[in-house]
């Protein structure tokens, strides 16, 4: 089969891999009809990880082609949709909520690789949810986006409080970012301050609720973010870029007592102790258990109520893989659709 392989930062290829069958019992095959290249992607295209050959991707829609003898949710045939970390869904840790740390977890990323043909997929009944009938284009690029990003923003906003009543701020504005806001939004925010500078994606913002945008960056904006909140600061704040500025942006735009729901992949991120302690704000994050959320935003989609797939701006084949992240990278596209 095809498959993307990162063979040095910024050498993105399309290359013959082993194709994937039946290891385990629990195993499914799926053969992929959508992936994309994740924002969290461009950390190994930029160079900031130790430079190895990856095998890529880690959201996707697939139809299950061949499953292992104790896999009893889905059938070859099926659509489904799974989450970018294995789980088995049993265990005490997934009862929890928790999914992301399975005492089976392990990510989809670098040893799976779903910007592919085809995949295996381990767990299959604790890491895929069946989709109900043969999407469409558009539902395909929502159940797409409920893989990682849809369920990452909704991890991040239900970890900032959000909720009837509260004020939301969002610290980035790819494609988490506006998930976060169109999260905030389903979950009952009642104001959403999307700190962006790119009028493509404040649009966007807006049209997934935000009702602020503030557009300057550290000190500037948490005081553009206070002036909007009667110098108090917001409720809940998302972060969603995972950088030392980000990080602390989003604690200062957090009033006292308030939450701040971290989701962007840390890089060089060193809280001070001093401000940590002073901030006096809930501090929740992390890899997002994505598989907690995945029911229910596959019936949201299914029904028509959400339609996060907006977020993809450009859909490319799988051969152009090195096209959709050099996009990414020069902020071209805000998330890329690929399609083998």
């Amino acid at each position: 089969m095809r498959g993307v392989v990162m063979h040095a930062p910024g050498d993105v290829r399309v290359a013959p891999r082993e194709d994937p069958r039946i290891e385990e019992r629990t195993d499914a095959v799926i053969r992929v009809v959508a992936a994309c290249v994740c924002g969290s992607d461009l950390w190994d295209y930029r160079g900031f990880e130790a430079g190895r050959e990856t095998v890529m991707g880690h959201e996707y829609v697939g139809v299950v082609t061949e499953v292992g003898s104790a896999v009893s949710s889905a059938a070859p045939g099926q659509y489904v949709v799974g989450s970018f970390v294995i789980s088995d869904n049993t265990c005490p840790i997934c009862l929890d909520g928790y999914q992301s740390k399975c005492v089976h977890a392990s990510f989809v990323h670098g040893t799976i690789g779903t910007q592919a043909e085809f995949a295996r997929i381990p767990y299959a009944d604790g890491t895929l949810v069946p989709v109900p009938g043969e999407p469409d284009e558009d539902q395909l690029k929502s159940l797409l986006a409920a893989s990682d990003v849809l369920g990452t923003g909704w991890f991040a906003a239900t970890t900032a409080n959000a909720g009837p009543g509260k004020t939301i701020a969002v610290v980035g504005d790819g494609a988490v970012g506006l998930m976060g806001v169109l999260a905030a939004k389903e979950l009952g925010a009642e104001r959403i301050i999307a700190m962006s500078r790119h009028t493509d994606r404040q649009a966007m913002a807006r049209e997934f609720g935000a009702t602020d945008i503030v557009a300057e960056r550290g000190d500037a904006g948490v005081e553009a973010v206070k002036a909007l909140t009667d110098g108090l600061g917001a409720h809940g704040v998302i972060e969603a870029v995972g950088t030392q500025e980000s990080m602390m942006q989003a604690i200062n735009c957090a009033r006292p007592g308030g939450y701040v729901g971290y989701v962007g992949v840390s890089h060089g991120v060193e809280l001070p102790g001093p401000e940590l302690f002073l901030a006096e704000v809930h501090l929740m994050g992390g890899p997002a258990p994505v598989r907690r959320f995945l029911p229910d935003l596959v019936d949201r989609i299914w029904k028509g109520e959400i339609n996060p797939g907006r977020v993809f701006d450009r859909v490319l084949p799988l051969d152009e893989a090195a096209e959709a992240y050099a996009a990414m990278d020069r902020r071209e596209a805000i998330k890329v659709m690929l399609k083998p």
